[in-house]
């Protein structure tokens, strides 16, 4: 198959990369990577398909006397989390990806950099691109959208596409000494309410600001007791409560999405006071997260500052509600996995809180290895909405995706990552959402693996890929393919 050099490797699959970050694609906007996709796979010779969600379905096929072959799938999602810096201007609707490349990484400049998975993409183009004129059985690429709101793209796949394949590799994963043979289950929950407004009594007005945390990946980051900016704003207005001060709610704002732990949290108040005794209670809640947060989030600011009075506030009864719902959603780990004593078993990502007009949304996301825990998330849920004046909307679960123990490709894997790597290739589940467990349950004899390149802080503006990881993730798939393929 390819015996190409590292260099061209690396800047082969970054080639490919580099096309991705041009065009925007956040979840649920992806008609114009989708597209781009479609040509791509084109031009090299692959039968492909769109479907009505706009997943792409790239068939290269087989070499004269390899028809026979089993079907192996390349797997991967075309969309990303974009967030951005504080005070970085980006649309993620309208603006490419400005890649910043040093010996050791590719990073972007002041936002999310998307190799979570356009890079996986890049490989799955690299590779087809490549091997067409090789010795090679059927080979197929899917590439899905949504997979980081609501794996609507995995969800939507028809069947077909899935049932007539006998392996699959997911190039989702996050360390390149990884391989990846089971993922926690989820599901996304919406909690909506709308607010009455009132003509504000207090005649000053203050934005409070929540900076400076670490945020990161609510399943693999997420037992890493980083701090939540939503979860700390919501115990400082709780705070004020509880100290009698008055004061009006007229906005409120935090997270970025569903699965990134919130890094940032705003609100607008108006109070008659000066704002000394809110200062106190700022002052009270900063020393607190010092002590609590030191060794994970040394960067939290508290900001207080003055702001324009507005024409409107919320009601106390809503600021209220809408602050006894969020000191009620615990967000973290919740269960240690009694198997795997690393791993988490379960935990809860309260992710996003924002507001249009009269409207306010909170986005809150329980992971778990157990389906029954998340059943108990669900249930937990409408009793909290119900409480607060909230309604619940609870999206269909994410299946999770249980080890086989029988596993041709993982085997073959571990075999190949030994010999090309001079180590053993790390073997685990992972307390996080992959398209596979949707996969699964449309085929249940396909055979899965995840693996992918090792990249850290993703869903964040510290997002960055580890270069010299591509060159051996790309020669383990190859290598896989030939073993598989003969």
């Amino acid at each position: 198959m390819l015996e190409w050099t590292d260099d061209k490797i690396i800047d082969g699959v970054l080639a490919e990369f580099e096309q991705l970050a041009k065009i925007p694609r956040q979840s649920g906007h992806e008609k114009a990577v989708s597209d781009y996709l479609v040509n791509a796979f084109k031009n090299f010779g692959c039968q492909v398909q769109q479907d009505a969600v706009y997943n792409v379905i790239a068939d290269l096929p087989a070499s004269p006397g390899y028809e026979q072959k089993p079907v192996i799938i390349l797997q991967g999602h075309m969309d990303m989390v974009c967030v951005a810096a504080p005070g970085v201007g980006y649309d993620p609707l309208t603006d490419p990806i400005k890649l910043i490349r040093d010996e050791k990484f590719l990073s972007a400049d002041g936002t999310s950099l998307g190799a979570d998975d356009g890079i996986g993409v890049a490989e799955a183009l690299f590779i087809m691109k490549n091997i067409k004129d090789k010795d090679h059985g059927p080979l197929r690429a899917i590439i899905t959208v949504d997979e980081e709101q609501g794996m609507s793209g995995a969800i939507n796949l028809d069947p077909k596409f899935l049932t007539d394949a006998a392996y699959l590799i997911n190039c989702d994963s996050e360390n390149y000494d990884e391989l990846t043979v089971g993922s926690a289950g989820s599901v996304n929950i919406d909690f909506n309410k709308t607010v009455k407004f009132v003509k504000p009594h207090g005649r000053n007005a203050y934005k409070i600001s929540i900076n400076g945390l670490k945020g990161g990946h609510s399943g693999m980051e997420i037992n890493k007791g980083r701090a939540n900016a939503i979860r700390l704003m919501s115990m400082l207005l709780h705070s004020l409560n509880k100290a009698g001060i008055e004061y009006e709610l007229a906005s409120i704002a935090g997270g970025k999405a569903r699965n990134s732990i919130p890094a940032e949290a705003h609100v607008v108040i108006t109070t008659n006071g000066n704002g000394a005794d809110i200062l106190r209670i700022i002052d009270i809640a900063d020393k607190q997260c010092v002590d609590v947060y030191d060794n994970t989030d040394k960067d939290i600011s508290f900001d207080f500052v003055r702001a324009d009075l507005p024409a409107q506030v919320m009601t106390e009864e809503d600021r209220d509600s809408i602050i006894n719902l969020l000191v009620s959603l615990r967000s973290g780990v919740y269960a240690m996995s009694q198997v795997l004593p690393k791993l988490v078993e379960t935990s809860a990502n309260l992710g996003m809180i924002s507001q249009t007009e009269d409207l306010i949304n909170i986005k809150y996301m329980p992971r778990s290895s157990v389906d029954s825990k998340l059943d108990d998330f669900a249930a937990q849920a409408d009793i909290l909405a119900g409480l607060t004046g909230f309604t619940a909307d609870i999206d269909k679960k994410t299946p999770g995706w249980k080890e086989r123990q029988d596993s041709k490709l993982a085997k073959i894997m571990q075999e190949v990552f030994q010999a090309q790597n001079g180590k053993p290739m790390k073997v685990e589940s992972i307390h996080a959402g992959l398209e596979c467990g949707w996969h699964l349950l449309k085929n249940h004899n396909l055979d899965v693996v995840s693996i992918g390149v090792s990249t850290y802080d993703i869903h964040s503006p510290k997002e960055r890929l580890e270069l010299w990881t591509i060159v051996p993730q790309v020669k383990l798939i190859v290598e896989t393919l030939k073993r598989l393929y003969n």
